[in-house]
């Protein structure tokens, strides 16, 4: 394991999608699953501030930067524990690219997470926030996560039931008591993906929902959808230059639906169609719509044109170059209060903010 001192190469900024952040006191590497249970354990020992860095790509890390140890985890590699009645039980290390892994699926003909394609970061990260789009989520595919219990000192197996999956969240989010080390996943021996739910991308396919197709269609489609509201990475698309969907889609609580549906009638139109989906105790809105609604059209800039929302997806809030992450969070804070003021729905951000908040 190597360590870096503080500089250009710590700086936070590097290590991110958003490309923003400021200097970390310390920054170290881990390769293997050992190493990293050993830096774990001795910064704990040492009480040493720790943030731990997957691929960046659900940070927004503050200007000031990390008063701490950064430690990458940069473990590769998966492997197939077993094959049965057409279903694989795949265990891959956290530090794994999770759209690499995801390729290397298709191109072995194996399903399950074709509709996750295009999702920057790594592995380990995916059980965390419950990984979810185009229809499909983590925990629905996940048989159990291997991770570093910081409180017990010891590692552990955590099972789907343990993890308390949730709408784009774990028991793990929030907390740095457990450290992924590895996830396992039940994938699909046949080629085909899961069953296709979302509309969009069944339109896209030319199928039904419900339907299965060849898992490479489902990824090349999903690539596709993601790329056109620039969710895939590309240096050159300053759209790109995110932390991906920056606030989740609300839940209303089932007692107050009626009542925050008449709200944004008032605003809209009584005419106008809701977009709405069933959500555990409530009803799930589009966060992307309300947003449009609220006056806020993709390309809105904030700080002098150096970020904005996405030029194609209102939901992404971009680095458009030389910005800081105070220039970001201002942008954030404008976004949430005027679709709270408009639609008295309140918009909560999906990336982990440190060493800052909204």
């Amino acid at each position: 394991m190597s360590t870096v001192e503080t500089g250009t190469e710590a700086t936070l900024a590097s290590y991110t999608t958003l490309r923003l952040g400021g200097p970390a006191k310390a920054f170290a590497t881990a390769t293997t699953a050992d190493e990293l249970v050993d830096a774990v354990r001795a910064a704990d020992r040492a009480g040493e501030r720790l943030l731990l860095l997957g691929g960046g790509s659900n940070l927004v890390v503050s200007d000031a930067g990390f008063d701490g140890t950064v430690l990458r985890i940069a473990t590769e590699g998966w492997t197939v524990l077993r094959e049965q009645a057409g279903e694989l039980l795949v265990e891959v290390a956290a530090g794994q690219n999770w759209d690499e892994f995801v390729a290397a699926l298709v191109e072995r003909g194996i399903g399950g997470v074709e509709c996750l394609s295009g999702i920057p970061g790594s592995v380990g990260a995916t059980p965390i926030q419950n990984v979810g789009a185009y229809g499909c989520e983590i925990g629905d595919v996940v048989e159990s996560v291997r991770c570093y219990d910081r409180a017990g000192g010891e590692v552990r197996t955590m099972s789907a039931v343990d993890l308390g999956f949730a709408y784009r969240t774990s028991v793990l989010k929030g907390t740095d008591a457990g450290v992924v080390l590895s996830v396992r996943f039940r994938l699909r021996a046949d080629g085909l993906s899961q069953p296709i739910r979302y509309a969009e991308l069944a339109r896209t396919l030319g199928v039904e929902v419900g339907a299965r197709v060849p898992a490479a269609e489902a990824r090349a489609a999903v690539l596709g959808l993601r790329a056109g509201k620039g969710m895939v990475l590309d240096p050159a698309d300053h759209d790109t230059w995110s932390a991906g969907s920056f606030f989740t889609n609300p839940i209303v609580a089932e007692a107050e639906v009626a009542g925050v549906l008449a709200r944004i009638g008032e605003v809209v139109g009584a005419d106008v169609a809701v977009p709405q989906y069933p959500a555990d105790d409530g009803v799930k809105l589009s966060a992307a719509w309300l947003i449009e609604r609220a006056g806020f059209a993709k390309g809105h800039q904030g700080a002098g044109g150096r970020v904005s929302l996405s030029h194609k997806h209102t939901l992404a809030l971009t680095n458009r170059g030389g910005a800081t992450t105070g220039d970001l969070l201002a942008l954030a804070r404008e976004v949430r209060d005027g679709v709270r003021v408009r639609f008295g729905v309140e918009l909560r951000p999906e990336p982990l903010l440190i060493g800052c908040a909204l």
